[in-house]
């Protein structure tokens, strides 16, 4: 049971020992994201293109059919990349215009 209280107060002297975050933060995680977003979606389209210009030349029906799902996946999971920086930059930039509206207590 000793241990179990000095865990919890370790636990709350770092938790009051970190800095808050501040809006510097926010805006630099903000435009950070973003530039991600923007680099990976200039990757996306490459990839994009390069599929679409190198079709699989194999004629087994089965083997276009793994290829065509596997492109559509790398596909699909770059440009989730994408989006997910982009929304992840637009809520930092949302907590960084609501740092200077919400009062501190």
């Amino acid at each position: 049971m000793k241990k179990d209280k000095t865990s919890i107060n370790k636990l709350n002297i770092e938790t009051q020992n970190t800095p808050e975050k501040g809006p510097l933060s926010f805006i630099t995680g903000s435009l950070t994201s973003f530039a991600l977003c923007i680099f990976s979606y200039f990757i996306s389209n490459k990839i994009v293109i390069y599929f679409s210009q190198h079709k699989p030349s194999n004629s087994s029906e089965i083997v276009q059919s793994i290829s065509s799902s596997i492109n559509t996946l790398i596909i699909g999971l770059s440009f989730l990349l994408t989006f997910s920086f982009a929304f992840i930059g637009l809520g930092l930039f949302i907590v960084f215009i609501r740092s200077f509206l919400v009062k501190k207590n």
